[in-house]
């Protein structure tokens, strides 16, 4: 993108000029870069903005074999924009914005994952994009998965894409990661995280794509009542509600999807803003624990 105009920049297949090896995973999304550090990258913004090429173009890359410090993973992911923390997650007190997301078999919430979700679309600004090293994982099983919601998007029909044209949906924390918790402090964090309002159907603000922009953290549509969609007040509930759920849907599609065995100092980069992922939970009674550096995003539109 040029940052000075703000001007889309698209990155179509076999037009890449870069130094970075790769090879892509699927025919849909993800790619695997095999001979970067990012370390390196981290000190080198050249060899960064061709990642950020790379992911323009393939959502999501990974990379193995990165013994690299956190605060090299904080710089590399600083490139990317101003990092972001979570309000249910701590950041390593080494390295301020890196998540640590530990999930161990001694607690039981731990034990709880996941739905096909976007990093953060509770928040008015979701992240741009996250940065996720594996530090300690199972020997098997723990994979995380990526759809391209771009794709999912194209092949919608076309009546289904004139339908959704001009919705908007709400996004809410309190009905995700404060729904167990007790009436006073949800609310409190209510307060603090508010539910968001978000287009149904996003432009990618640096490609021009447009994309699917539903998920586990959308709860309802918030224009979808009017003389055009509902015949009787009984029809909003069911209409849309079941238009909500087949939109949500497009995520689950195997042919969208690229899914990554973790090993440990393997790392995940992807775009927030195209892209859905799911952390399969089938590794009990093992440890995962992940570090994420989370990006800071724009108002979607």
């Amino acid at each position: 993108m040029n940052h000075a105009t703000g001007a889309p920049a698209i990155v179509r297949a076999g037009v890449l000029n870069t130094s970075v090896k790769f090879e892509p995973l699927t025919a849909s999304i993800g790619a695997e870069l095999l001979n970067v550090n990012l370390g390196d990258a981290s000190r080198d913004k050249a060899l960064a903005d061709e990642i950020h090429a790379l992911l323009l173009e393939y959502k999501v890359l990974f990379l193995r074999d990165q013994d690299i410090s956190r605060q090299e993973h904080v710089a590399f992911a600083s490139r990317f924009g101003q990092l972001e923390d979570h309000p249910m997650a701590p950041s390593h007190p080494d390295a301020p914005g890196l998540v640590q997301i530990y999930k161990t078999p001694d607690h039981p919430m731990d034990r709880y994952e996941n739905a096909w979700h976007c990093d953060g679309t509770w928040r008015e600004t979701p992240a741009m994009g996250c940065v996720l090293r594996c530090v300690e994982c199972p020997p098997f099983g723990g994979d995380t998965m990526w759809a391209n919601m771009v794709l999912a998007y194209e092949k919608l029909p076309d009546d289904i894409k004139a339908q959704i044209a001009d919705l908007r949906a709400s996004h809410s924390f309190n009905a995700s990661f404060a729904a167990a918790m007790p009436l006073e402090k949800r609310l409190a964090m209510k307060a603090a995280y508010p539910d968001a309002e978000h287009p149904v159907v996003r432009t990618h603000p640096e490609t021009g794509e447009k994309v699917l922009f539903v998920n586990a953290f959308t709860t309802h549509f918030v224009n979808f009542h009017n003389k055009s969609r509902v015949r009787y007040g009984q029809d909003y509930n069911q209409a849309g509600g079941d238009l909500l759920q087949y939109l949500i849907s497009q995520a689950y599609v195997p042919e969208y999807q690229v899914r990554w065995r973790w090993k440990p100092n393997s790392v995940a980069i992807w775009d927030n803003r195209s892209t859905q992922h799911y952390a399969v939970m089938d590794y009990a009674p093992c440890h995962r624990k992940m570090e994420r550096a989370a990006i800071i995003g724009d108002r979607p539109f």
